[in-house]
């Protein structure tokens, strides 16, 4: 029985917000990933995508920002806000490992893409431990 006063991780508003700030995060960086490899000849960079590559630090912000409070309460509200604040500091060290890699020189671009994805790829299957 799920009362008011029962409710699941997932429902917790702190949990809701902290999910959401990390959603964003990862669309950003999708977005950022997809712009990294976008051919030069083809066509324009689609706005709605440019947009979310452009809120990359924002979002990357408001997410830290969440991942180094403190979370109090339920078990399960604890072991979800863990789960996502690991998530969190795995992207954040990811896109520093990017733009290190990135901005090393040139050519190298496409290669920290790859690792990016890849870093994202694995964060997303993992999102079952912050339902």
């Amino acid at each position: 029985m799920n009362g008011p006063s029962r409710r699941g991780p997932g429902k917790d508003p702190r949990i809701v917000t902290f999910r959401v700030a990390l959603e964003s995060l990862i669309e950003s960086l999708d977005a950022t990933v997809r712009i990294a490899r976008w051919q030069p000849s083809g066509e324009p960079i689609p706005e709605p995508l440019r947009r979310s590559a452009q809120q990359l630090q924002e979002r990357l912000g408001s997410a830290n920002r969440l991942a180094g409070g403190r979370f109090v309460g339920a078990p399960a509200v604890v072991a979800t806000s863990a789960a996502i604040r690991e998530a969190v500091q795995q992207l954040d060290a990811a896109f520093v490992a990017y733009r290190k890699r990135a901005d090393a020189g040139p050519g190298q671009e496409d290669e920290a893409a790859i690792e990016l994805d890849a870093e994202v790829g694995r964060v997303k299957l993992d999102a079952h431990r912050w339902d």
